[in-house]
């Protein structure tokens, strides 16, 4: 499982510029996917074989001599998440009592902390970093978030102790149960399973730590992986809600599905896109599941409604099936576990080059590409080059003449001849002097 780091100061000193270029080191799974806005709270960092999570807080300030009640709780479950905290000061102004009071969380967290001094752009702000030794942290480090400063020497400290990526031996299929609190995933793990294994409850926030557990269906093993929501109870503020996902994260990266559940009674919020935006992010093929359908009166017309709701709302991802169930009366659960296998068999599918060169060649000569410039796209061949997603190369004359309309109008055609329901694909173009 990868690390997680987190970024903390007060507002003003760079954390954002410094995440910006940290993120920057990412390598994506998808470079786009319209229709969704970034949130920009999360990311990864891969640097020298090494990925970890990265978390942006937020500026902490003070409100009448002390933290209000939303930046405390967003203080906490940062610290809380994170194996390694950069505290990030601006080493152009004197130290002031936010970052004293930052401090003062810090050294109760029990935590390998960095004090990144940025804004060191010159010779002159280098001679302030003695006066930061009274914040009372060991490791110092002087950046510069603008000019690349310090960057590589702040990256080596983070990933000091870090061990490299592994792959897990368990090779049992595993799907995680994801979504915002209060969705009904802790009691949609019950159903599954067919016994009380997590604490259920109807107060937002219920379950503190991902729940992995093995069963068997059908005479073959599985592991469920139920993801945290809030961790704290109470009222849930906007801004904290964005951490609902973070611990989240760590098992959808050890997932092979993500099963996001929507409340039937609640309607879909921006909130679900993000976190369905970062199973895609990753990788993970994907069942929509709409929850709590025993609540709902009139199903068959209402069926109609949510499905239009959500291939409106969710228009990244129109290869996902939609399961309607009630994880508290088990009424369709049976329909589940068929669509988690069905994805999970796509997204590891291996197709047979002929077939898919037959198929590139026949939508190449159905509709050709635009020209530009007097020049226009040619695909010499292509291959699948990867699993979990499906991943497919294209060796073409000049990778620059690839139109996202044409790039999406291939991925229409790979899916119209092959069965992918419910797992991205990624089209990658090489040239073939490459």
């Amino acid at each position: 499982m990868m690390k997680t780091v987190c970024l903390v100061g007060r507002p003003n000193t760079g954390k954002s510029t410094l995440f910006n270029r940290l993120i920057n080191e990412k390598k994506s799974i998808i470079a786009d996917i319209p229709g969704v806005t970034r949130d920009r709270i999360y990311g990864v960092v891969t640097y020298k074989d090494i990925s970890f999570n990265l978390i942006d807080t937020g500026g902490i300030d003070l409100s009448n001599n002390d933290f209000n009640e939303s930046i405390k709780m967003q203080a906490e479950l940062a610290m809380e998440e994170s194996d390694v905290i950069v505290f990030v000061v601006d080493g152009r102004t004197d130290l002031t009592i936010n970052d004293y009071k930052v401090r003062d969380y810090l050294l109760k967290s029990n935590k390998k902390v960095i004090v990144a001094i940025n804004k060191i752009d010159d010779k002159k702000h280098e001679e302030n970093i003695y006066s930061y030794y009274e914040l009372g942290f060991d490791n110092l480090i002087m950046i510069s978030g603008t000019h690349n400063k310090g960057i590589n020497k702040l990256l080596d400290e983070i990933i000091k102790d870090f061990k490299p990526n592994v792959l897990e031996e368990d090779n049992t299929i595993k799907f995680s149960i994801i979504g915002r609190p209060n969705v009904g995933k802790s009691s949609l793990v019950n159903a599954i399973l067919n016994e009380e294994r997590c604490l259920v409850s109807d107060i937002a926030g219920t379950t503190r730590d991902s729940l992995d557990t093995k069963f068997t269906y059908e005479k073959k093993e599985y592991t469920i992986i139920d993801t945290a929501g809030m961790r704290k109870k109470g009222k849930i503020y906007e801004e904290i809600e964005k951490y609902s996902f973070i611990r989240s994260m760590k098992s959808i990266e050890r997932s092979d599905v993500c099963v996001i559940v929507l409340n039937a009674m609640e309607g879909i919020i921006e909130h679900d896109k993000h976190i369905v935006n970062y199973a895609i992010e990753l990788g993970k093929a994907i069942v929509i599941v709409v929850n709590k359908w025993d609540l709902i009166e009139n199903k068959d017309n209402e069926m109609k409604e949510w499905i239009k709701n959500i291939r409106n709302n969710f228009q990244f991802i129109p290869y996902a099936n939609i399961v309607f169930l009630s994880a508290i009366t088990k009424s369709r659960i049976h329909t589940l576990m068929p669509e988690v296998i069905k994805c999970y068999e796509n997204a590891t599918k291996e197709i047979k080059t002929s077939d898919l060169n037959n198929v590139i060649r026949d939508a190449y000569m159905l509709h050709q590409p635009p020209s530009y410039k007097g020049k226009r796209l040619k695909i010499y061949f292509v291959s699948q080059s990867g699993c979990k997603p499906p991943k497919f190369t294209f060796n073409v004359n000049n990778k620059g003449l690839v139109h996202f309309s044409y790039e999406r109008y291939l991925e229409n055609k790979i899916r119209e001849s092959f069965d992918l329901t419910g797992t991205p694909i990624i089209l990658q173009f090489k040239n073939r002097s490459e």
